[in-house]
């Protein structure tokens, strides 16, 4: 059985997240430090973040709120278990967002169940009182249809490592809680455009001529980082949270899009007329709202997104008309 800790409050607690300069773990980080945590954030190369010059490649982290007291950055592989100890010594908790976002197996396999392992045994040396680990809908969800012959090794990296978790934790007593989220979209802390972003931003450049008859599941990144709060603070929180706002078909993100931003070239055609329109799977959100989590609108997540885009310089804005 894991070991039973007292939950004290936020502001006399230190915990560690892992890839502190990922998407949803930046997002994490900001809301940890509103929220009065000191955090030790682990980053693959520590020396970007030390420049004092604002285009370094981490200099995103050191400028959030609060940063300056509480915001400890330790350079750590997932492949080198004592950095990864180091970092997680002396944490009450540990939210273990790293992972290989890659589909090239050696790169995606062991690194995400490796670094995984290594952060239960370090956190079990350490005596955290429970880890917070960032897994993906794929490990709950996948197309059944998919060609035999085709391994998306993210995905197939996650899952194992999920299961890797589940194994070690429970040999090493180690209380762990998974979140399981589905596409992640929203404004974002890093100067570059993610992967997740990537599927929103291709809809308004134009560069999609049309849309996938596929459905896809959408939630925010606020809502995911609030998601793995709620589960820390909450003593009774257990076993896996599925972090999901909607999940609609590509045709309905594209109808958002063009009320959203009728400015844009936004796809009207779907890429697959001769087969039905794909219905979307059903699921079930309610374990976070029982934890007091409300979750964003898909419709203002995609509007967060393309601001954020905008305001950062990925996407331009659209032409004004003058009115005749």
């Amino acid at each position: 059985m894991p070991t039973t800790h007292s939950f004290s409050t936020s502001s006399s607690q230190i915990v560690c997240v892992t890839g502190a300069e990922g998407f949803i773990a930046s997002c994490l980080v900001n809301l940890l430090l509103e929220r009065g945590y000191t955090v030790k954030g682990t980053v693959r190369n520590l020396d970007f973040c030390l420049l004092q010059i604002e285009d370094s490649k981490n200099s995103y982290l050191k400028a959030l709120q609060g940063a300056d007291q509480r915001l400890i950055l330790c350079k750590a592989d997932l492949l080198d278990f004592d950095s990864l100890r180091d970092a997680i010594n002396g944490c009450d908790g540990v939210f273990h967002t790293a992972s290989p976002l890659t589909d090239d197996p050696d790169e995606a396999v062991e690194p995400a169940v490796k670094g995984t392992k290594y952060v239960i045994k370090a956190a079990a040396e350490a005596g955290v009182r429970r880890v917070v680990f960032t897994s993906t809908i794929a490990a709950v969800y996948m197309d059944p249809n998919r060609s035999p012959d085709v391994v998306n090794w993210y995905c197939y990296g996650k899952t194992v490592a999920e299961r890797a978790a589940w194994e070690d934790a429970k040999e090493r007593g180690v209380d762990l809680v998974v979140v399981n989220p589905v596409l992640v979209l929203g404004p974002f802390l890093q100067p570059t455009v993610n992967v997740s972003i990537v599927h929103v931003l291709k809809y308004p450049t134009g560069s999609a001529k049309s849309y996938a008859n596929s459905i896809q599941g959408y939630v925010h990144v606020k809502d995911v980082a609030m998601a793995h709060v709620l589960i820390y603070e909450n003593p009774s929180a257990s076993g896996r949270y599925l972090c999901a706002e909607s999940v609609l078909h590509r045709g309905d993100i594209v109808q958002i899009h063009s009320e959203l931003f009728p400015e844009y070239p936004i796809p009207t055609k779907c890429s697959d007329e001769v087969n039905p329109r794909k219905k979307a799977y059903k699921f079930s959100n309610q374990r976070l709202k029982d934890l007091g989590l409300q979750f964003t609108p898909v419709k203002q997540c995609l509007y967060d997104t393309v601001k954020c885009l905008q305001e950062k310089g990925h996407l331009p804005l659209p032409r004004l008309h003058s009115m005749l």
